[in-house]
């Protein structure tokens, strides 16, 4: 069960990798300030996404060794 979330969990991280490599890709296409600062936003939001769902991977990761 616990792998099947894990792979749901992945999916969601491999999401978010591509969504980060997109607004990278927009951020250099020469974005209007305002753009630009949407891009951040975006960035940072979808960082800290990605940082959770690795948070969970890691957790049942470690639970399922134990």
């Amino acid at each position: 069960m616990s792998e099947i979330i894990i792979e749901k969990l992945l999916e969601q991280r491999d999401f978010h990798l591509n969504t980060l490599k997109q607004l990278e890709f927009q951020s250099v296409m020469d974005p209007t300030e305002n753009e630009l600062k949407e891009i951040e936003k975006l960035q940072t939001t979808t960082v800290d996404q990605l940082k959770k769902v690795e948070q969970e991977i890691a957790y049942l990761n470690s639970k399922e060794s134990s």
